[in-house]
């Protein structure tokens, strides 16, 4: 009897140490949500920007992200946790911690639920519903392999965060179609986006910002406008409706799809944008076709 009491206590001991003080978080919580890592880490970086991620660790098929809200007397560190578990559902878990508050918090909350666990709860829902109102606002849909034709073309060249492209695209596009217009150069096709360089740790980009145009025997000097010519490519394709500030959402996409389908692809993509963000109208009825070019 005593050697059980003992095992028992010695059990007690460890379970509460391990609460104590090896617990991952002092509140956890778990969501799914039906898309993909990528997105969800996008989200996660991007929706509050008084609440910096100050780390991030990418690897197959997750991603660990570390944030940190100021509260009103210390600093509560998120980790959110996000898992693919299909082609269609990720799952988040969120482990929440207060480290100056940390062992009061939890052994408070064995008894009752606490402010701090009130607003960890309000934080992540509040998180979740601006992601599945994201999701509904976009829609992407695979459209398998395809070939993108052989174009010559002007462009302008920019780099910076990932979020920024569209920036960079509406800071251009007027020296580019005024170029175009004030030197008669025929433009033939619309106007389309390639990533030369992606930095998935920094969230970083170099791309060309371009106009197919017709290619003739001599072709004007412009100030920071280039020639070159795009060569016919096969690649995987899918189709974006929204707005164009977030069509990297089908970069992850395109990244999920090859990997299920055991297809290898250059990680850099093509954009090709059939609206003009400036005239307005219903965001969600924007296209854009994305291409991963398929290494063959």
């Amino acid at each position: 009897m005593k050697k059980l009491l003992l095992a028992l206590f010695v059990i007690g001991i460890i379970v509460l140490g391990w609460f104590l003080f090896l617990k991952p978080g002092d509140f956890t919580a778990r969501i799914t949500s039906k898309t993909n890592v990528g997105t969800i880490e996008q989200s996660i970086k991007n929706w509050q920007a008084s609440a910096p991620v100050s780390r991030v660790t990418l690897s197959e098929n997750k991603a660990k992200l570390i944030q940190e809200f100021s509260a009103q007397d210390s600093l509560h560190i998120y980790e959110w946790n996000v898992t693919r578990i299909n082609d269609t559902v990720s799952e988040i878990i969120v482990h929440v911690t207060d480290p100056e508050h940390s062992i009061s918090n939890r052994l408070k909350g064995l008894v009752s639920e606490t402010d701090f666990e009130k607003k960890s709860k309000a934080i992540i829902l509040e998180f979740h519903t601006k992601l599945e109102d994201h999701l509904d606002r976009i829609n992407i849909k695979i459209d398998g392999e395809d070939t993108l034709p052989e174009k010559f073309y002007a462009y302008t060249e920019l780099e910076g965060p990932q979020i920024l492209k569209a920036n960079g695209m509406m800071k251009d596009i007027s020296h580019l179609q005024n170029a175009m217009v004030r030197y008669n150069i025929e433009m033939k096709g619309d106007p389309f986006v390639r990533i030369t360089e992606w930095n998935r740790e920094t969230d970083s980009i170099r791309y060309q910002f371009a106009f197919p145009i017709i290619k003739e025997d001599s072709l004007p000097e412009i100030i920071d406008i280039k020639y070159a010519t795009r060569p016919e490519i096969k690649a995987l394709k899918a189709t974006y409706n929204g707005n164009y500030i977030t069509s990297d959402r089908a970069w992850y996409t395109l990244l999920e799809y090859a990997k299920t389908n055991k297809i290898e692809i250059d990680p850099r993509p093509i954009e090709v944008f059939y609206n003009n963000p400036s005239m307005g109208g219903d965001e969600s009825r924007w296209k854009a076709e994305i291409f991963m070019p398929i290494i063959e």
